[in-house]
């Protein structure tokens, strides 16, 4: 896995992390990118041209920073992950409410037509009162029925964002020394 971590060679080909992107660009800050010199703001250990940390004349104090600023930098891009992906599942779990309100608003018409017609119907066999009776039981099945239906597919959404739990159990891995 390629990580700013890692010693991965940027687009621009240069060894190491380049530093932060511009949002309003997309593309990475002028100073410093592409250097094996640390800058101001500039995230994660200078890379020698062999892909390991370039330490030399750092203090320890400023190695600790930028361990600091990359794991609050780690933290910061979990989180956006965990928000996408629970945005996703928002999204799905909305649009099988939606399609429940359509169903449910063409059922109405479909049922209270068809309840009509029964009613009339059983009311020649067994009198108004009865027969609007059981069909207002055969409607209250199908509603027992319809709305057990709608909690198994809401059952299905998936709350949990599985790419950011697992991208962290990869975090301990990656602070542990080669």
């Amino acid at each position: 896995m390629s990580t700013p971590y890692s010693g991965a060679t940027p687009a621009g080909g240069q060894p190491g992390y380049g530093g932060p992107i511009d949002p309003s660009t997309g593309q990475p800050y002028a100073a410093g990118y592409g250097s094996n010199h640390a800058v101001s703001g500039q995230i994660g250990t200078p890379m020698t041209d062999d892909g390991h940390p370039d330490v030399e004349g750092t203090s320890v104090g400023a190695l600790m920073g930028e361990v600091a600023k990359d794991l609050s930098t780690l933290m910061r891009q979990e989180l956006e992950l965990a928000k996408a992906e629970l945005k996703a599942e928002a999204v799905k779990a909305g649009t099988g409410a939606g399609l429940f309100g359509a169903a449910g608003f063409a059922a109405y018409f479909m049922v209270l037509f068809l309840s009509v017609a029964l009613w009339w119907a059983l009311s020649h066999l067994v009198g108004h009162s009865w027969s609007a009776l059981i069909v207002a039981i055969l409607w209250g099945i199908v509603a027992a029925v319809s709305a057990l239906m709608g909690k198994k597919k809401f059952q299905q959404v998936n709350p949990k964002p599985e790419r950011t739990v697992d991208t962290l159990s990869q975090v301990p891995g990656a602070l542990k020394p080669n």
